[in-house]
């Protein structure tokens, strides 16, 4: 078999094993089936595919033979489709037959622990003191929005029972499976392995830069912490009551203007003027909230974007939300995930390859670029141009200048937590799998959850329980978090540059366009780095964030009113068309689609809402 025989029969096994895996993770992850042995099967037979190390010798002598090919097209091309998959094993291979075994149990643990969590009914009491269930998602957004304090309490306390459940419900086994099967690649820990394959780093290069962010970003989070115990009392810094001591009432300022019925047609608008493309690839998105549904947003390629063989292949995407429209500030909440999810899709739709494995959010796919694309699109819903054209009330009104004002104001002095709030998750998980096996009991890692907590976030518990969080339960986001961070850091690194360039970023044409040539086309055959260098001209540089955190209050009002003035100078722009065949479900439920137009599907979307929400 050629070199170029032997890439085109490799994407066609990979895209044949990958759509299974999938096909089963969305309808499991969705709720909408029960198979989780077949979904089990799959992912090991996905795994046992990408993590053949036997494959890496194979393809080092392809890529001699390819060198030889005569037609230098065909050999450029070759190489690189090669050296794509070449990086692939390498992040996955498992050569010993220990680590093979014992990786094989930990997809087989991880799916009954999935499907008991799935099955874990967690509950709090509404304003009638009645009990009622609560996803991970209306508990969070009740802990943000809702005036009642016993109200907060009681669905904070959801969360540190679901800490409790878990830990005495698989938790401690599954961080030691893991730290076994780390150690049998020959590393210290679980967390030093996931840090090597996701961020291409070391866990002490990565602590260099996380410790220079905490420094950095220190004196201003406890300014504001001994500020707003003085405003309104040492109540304000207990879990329950921490974010709507400062941003709940703005939140419900705000809510009028942003229901989620509308949030639909503000991707498709938003996304639109900015003129980005999703090159033909079919979406499907599944945006509320409902019993046995995952509780947290992401976005999966059963098919990734490629050229094979010359032949563009358009990306299949399919991407959630879990939005309550009827519930006090999950209209924001949940137009703010469409637009992270749907940068995602932006980003898998884009990649214009010669083979899929460059196309898909596992390694060798760093976490940090991948979320950095994600970030950008939802980062423009806090700015001032952004809201005052998307956000609109009942009449058409948009949300006045005050509200904005008052959003920043509070807000700002905050924007240090905010990025605290991530940076504790890698500070707590990197102690967790440096624990022996006998210090892994409910007692010692909940005391180690509240001591990571009050460290980093100044405050004896999280509103967000560490544990709470579902992403320390999965394969690839357990120990990746740090990723949102220094995707933070590239976001607003992108984001400087964008408006030095131009002024503005909110509906600018000339970004989907950039956006799709620097840090979409290749995927990830260019590091993070890389693809910044290539738009920005500078490396990663995190003083960006840490330099919007320190900003005062009334610095980044200055900032906000800049941008409303500004607006008033912009002539407004047609959306162009999102190139891309949307469908968008509730479970099996069909509920909308683009098949006459992206403005007719979201009047069907629209209508569905406001008749099974009221808005």
């Amino acid at each position: 078999m050629s070199a170029t025989a032997y890439l085109n029969e490799l994407n066609r096994q990979y895209l044949e094993t990958h759509r299974i895996k999938e096909d089963f993770f969305w309808e499991t992850y969705m709720g909408t089936s029960d198979n989780h042995a077949g979904s089990t099967l799959a992912q090991t037979e996905w795994t046992q595919f990408v993590s053949d190390a036997s494959k890496i010798e194979t393809i080092k002598q392809q890529i001699e033979q390819a060198m030889l090919i005569e037609n230098i097209q065909e050999r450029q091309q070759t190489l690189i489709g090669l050296k794509g998959w070449l990086a692939t094993f390498q992040a996955h291979g498992i050569e010993s037959a220990q680590a093979q075994s014992l990786k094989k149990q930990l997809i087989q643990f991880e799916a009954q622990l999935f499907e008991k969590k799935q099955n874990h009914v967690m509950t709090y009491r509404d304003t009638d003191n009645k009990l009622v269930e609560g996803s991970l998602p209306v508990l969070a957004s009740t802990i943000r929005t809702q005036s009642d304090e016993a109200v907060r309490q009681s669905a904070h306390q959801a969360l540190l029972d679901l800490e409790q459940w878990l830990l005495e419900n698989g938790f401690l086994e599954l961080v030691k499976l893991r730290n076994e099967f780390a150690r049998s690649l020959g590393y210290k820990t679980f967390f030093d392995y996931s840090i090597v394959k996701t961020e291409h780093m070391t866990t002490e290069q990565l602590f260099t830069i996380l410790d220079d962010f905490e420094q950095r970003t220190r004196e201003r989070h406890t300014i504001s912490l001994k500020e707003l115990s003085q405003e309104k009392g040492e109540q304000a810094l207990k879990g329950h009551n921490f974010v709507y001591s400062f941003a709940g009432d703005v939140m419900r300022d705000l809510d009028p203007y942003v229901p989620f019925s509308k949030s639909l047609r503000r991707w498709v608008e938003s996304f639109g003027r900015m003129n980005i493309d999703y090159s033909g690839a079919e979406l499907t998105l599944d945006l509320l909230d409902r019993k046995g549904k995952y509780p947290n947003g992401f976005c999966h390629g059963p098919i990734p974007s490629f050229y094979d063989q010359g032949e563009w292949v358009a990306a299949k995407v399919n991407f959630t939300s879990n939005a309550k429209p009827d519930q006090m500030g999950s209209g924001y909440d949940g137009m703010n995930t469409l637009f992270h999810e749907g940068g995602h899709a932006a980003h898998f739709a884009n990649v214009k390859m010669n083979a899929p494995c460059f196309s898909q959010e596992f390694a060798p796919t760093s976490m940090a670029y991948a979320e950095t694309q994600s970030m950008f699109c939802d980062s423009l819903l806090k700015d001032a141009d952004w809201l005052k054209t998307y956000a609109l009330d009942a009449n058409g009104e948009a949300v006045p200048d005050s509200v904005i004002q008052a959003m920043t104001m509070s807000r700002q002095p905050f924007k240090a937590y905010e990025e605290r709030s991530i940076l504790v998750v890698p500070y707590f998980e990197r102690a967790l799998y440096e624990l022996t096996d006998d210090e892994l009991t409910p007692e010692r890692v909940t005391q180690l959850a509240r001591e990571t907590e009050q460290e980093i976030l100044g405050i004896a518990c999280s509103p967000r329980p560490l544990m709470a969080i579902p992403h320390l339960l999965s394969d690839e986001a357990s120990c990746a978090y740090q990723g949102y961070l220094l995707a933070h850091m590239a976001v607003y690194q992108t984001r400087a540059y964008f408006i030095n360039q131009f002024g503005y970023l909110a509906d600018n044409p000339e970004i989907g366009p950039l956006l799709a040539e620097h840090y979409w086309f290749a995927g990830n055959s260019l590091t993070h780095n890389q693809t910044i260098e290539k738009l920005t001209g500078e490396g990663f540089n995190a003083k960006y964030l840490a330099d919007m955190c320190n900003l005062s209050s009334q610095q980044a009002w200055a900032l906000q009113e800049d941008k409303i003035k500004k607006l008033a100078l912009r002539d407004t722009q047609v959306p162009a068309a999102l190139n891309a065949t949307i469908r968008v479900v509730d479970g099996d439920i069909a509920i909308a689609d683009n098949q006459v137009s992206d403005s007719d599907m979201c009047t069907q979307f629209e209508q569905f809402i406001v008749q099974k929400y009221g808005r």
